[in-house]
């Protein structure tokens, strides 16, 4: 029989905490600690409930339930006295299996890992997806695990093990995120399109108008079609859009939607998630038959990331009257400029179709974003679901000091007039002067002694400066401050220097009552609000300057990695903001 919410939370405290036995290994205090906060208004308020009692239960008894777990692949393994829970984890991901070399791997492996920790290694070995990973995953993961620095393996080993216990509840109550997982497949499929160099490397990039990147548009393109779209093109920038039509003709319009484009050698949810979240919400409605008082447009724009060409947010850009069209002469590394490439992709490379995309803000009610936070705030929170207040602004300098190159033997430390320590310097102040503010952000990405020699004291050192904030005057304070104490530095040290700014880029807020929609829409879930700005720039950036906008993040697994391969999130969080985009819907429809 079917365990239900329901039947759980009327159930008596004792045969209630019996029916947890096995979600956290040989930890029933968890469980019985959690139950006092029932009724759980859903299974993902229980989740948190159970992961925020290891929070608050302090180091010693965190540590005794990571000590809980038994080894992967280990003695417990062979010797078949796993619990009925583990022995089936460990069976989906084919450990029980292992080829002798593998086994031997593998218990090499947690032979370094306890040496080096004290407790043996943990792994949702059933995977973002809940089907498995493979043996090779499992073992390249521990290799990059055991790198980790302890503090944070820890915390690593932890947010694993609430994984697992989630899969283990969806299990006990018969739950499967259809929707999560159809969402995880889709992304899966347009990740086998990546450029020339780095597919036959195992790794994801996809660049404007690429064999990849036409590529990817027609799978999406194909799968809008299948979901129910009433009209799926490709417009003239190569945005891929979507139209999912009204009850009645001639209503306003909810756009939505985020990038295709990704960066070199980067993750699979980048963007993608925003596209394909609000595309299961269109194929839920085409299957019931059901329309809303509203169009519903749902965009994969083209280019956000600018990439080949130095054309950031070209494709949400353009829906807004902001084309450069000095940007059609540019060339990539190859010579090929954007109006050949253009052409090349069936695309008119022409001013005019072009200048047709821009929309009037009249015709819609808002923009709204589903994106993977890329950051490791509610991975750490154990929190699956972030509502952004602001989208940082930002302004970013291409920076050189100039002192005096001479011997590095002979100079005496205090005749020194050396750049790059001037720049060092700088880089300290900019770390502090950061983070008195809380929640600004800058960093220096780039340095560069040109000619360098490592006899020779740099003369020149080449940098850049990137400073952020939730709103423009925060981030106007910092930056005055950051060049005061440039200026200061190269003064006090002797050195000269230059900056120059190379894009400013406005904070967009968002709209008050768009963000307290995605606020109602998460908490009908029952898991906790969690308020955050977005370090990180987004197509909404772009549509702000034209209608309302408000996005929603979703949790990332590996600590929130993003721009990178192990970037990754579940089907069970991807299942919530399928949820909460449905109830967004279903709220705005009532209001509209």
């Amino acid at each position: 029989m079917t365990l239900t919410l329901e039947q759980f939370n009327a159930a008596p405290a004792d045969d209630a905490a019996a029916l947890l036995e096995g979600i956290y290994e040989h930890s029933p205090w968890i469980a019985e600690a959690a139950l006092v906060q029932r009724p759980f208004r859903s299974l993902a308020h229980l989740k948190h409930a159970m992961a925020r009692v290891v929070h608050n239960a302090g180091d010693q008894a965190q540590l005794a339930l990571i000590n809980a777990h038994p080894e992967l692949a280990g003695k417990a393994m062979v010797s078949k006295s796993l619990t009925a829970e583990s022995t089936n984890e460990q069976n989906k991901a084919g450990l029980t299996s292992c080829s002798p070399e593998e086994l031997e791997k593998i218990q090499t492996l947690n032979a370094a890992y306890n040496a080096k920790f004290g407790f043996p290694f943990i792994l949702a070995v059933r995977g973002p997806r809940g089907a498995g990973l493979s043996r090779q995953e499992i073992i390249a993961t521990f290799e990059r695990r055991l790198a980790h620095h302890p503090d944070f393996e820890r915390g690593e080993a932890l947010r694993n093990i609430h994984r697992i216990g989630e899969l283990r509840l969806n299990d006990k109550f018969s739950v499967e995120p259809r929707l999560g997982h159809q969402v995880w497949d889709w992304q899966e499929q347009l990740s086998a399109f990546s450029d020339p160099g780095y597919l036959e490397k195992g790794q994801l990039t996809v660049t404007y108008l690429t064999e990849a990147h036409r590529s990817a548009a027609r799978m999406i393109e194909q799968t809008m079609r299948d979901c129910g779209f009433d009209e799926v093109v490709t417009d003239a920038v190569g945005n891929v859009v979507g139209r999912y039509r009204a009850s009645t003709p001639g209503a306003k319009t909810l756009m939505t939607g985020s990038h295709y484009d990704t960066v070199r050698n980067g993750g699979k949810y980048d963007g993608r998630l925003g596209i394909f979240t609000p595309m299961a919400c269109v194929a839920e409605l085409s299957r019931q038959g059901k329309r809303l008082p509203f169009d519903f447009e749902v965009i994969a724009f083209a280019e956000e990331e600018g990439q080949r060409y130095k054309a950031t947010f070209l494709g949400s850009g353009a829906l807004i009257g902001q084309f450069n069209p000095a940007w059609l002469d540019q060339q990539d590394a190859d010579g090929i400029s954007m109006r050949e490439a253009m052409q090349h992709a069936g695309l008119p490379g022409a001013l005019e179709a072009i200048a047709g995309l821009q929309r009037k803000p009249s015709d819609y009610l808002g923009f709204v974003e589903v994106h993977i936070e890329q950051g490791p705030v509610l991975n750490e929170l154990d929190i699956p679901l972030g509502i952004v207040t602001s989208i940082n602004g930002g302004v970013r300098y291409l920076c050189e000091v100039v002192g005096m190159a001479s011997h590095a033997g002979t100079t005496p430390m205090d005749r020194r007039r050396d750049a790059a320590v001037a720049v060092a310097e700088l880089a300290l102040y900019v770390e502090q002067r950061a983070a008195r503010d809380g929640d600004s952000v800058g960093t220096i990405g780039i340095l560069n002694v040109p000619g360098g020699s490592i006899n020779v004291v740099p003369g020149c050192c080449q940098f850049t400066l990137d400073l952020r904030a939730p709103n423009d005057a925060q981030r106007d304070a910092m930056v005055s401050d950051v060049l005061a104490e440039l200026r200061a530095i190269c003064e006090r040290r002797g050195v000269r220097h230059t900056a120059e700014e190379t894009m400013r880029a406005a904070a967009a807020p968002s709209a008050p009552a768009w963000q307290q929609r995605w606020e109602r829409a998460v908490d009908s879930l029952g898991v906790p609000l969690y308020r955050m700005p977005s370090g990180a720039g987004h197509d909404a950036m772009k549509l702000h300057e034209m209608m309302p906008q408000a996005m929603l993040f979703v949790r990332g697994q590996n600590s929130g990695l993003s721009h990178n391969p192990l970037e990754s999130t579940t089907s069970d969080d991807t299942q919530l903001a399928v949820e909460a985009f449905q109830f967004f819907l279903n709220n705005l429809a009532a209001a509209t």
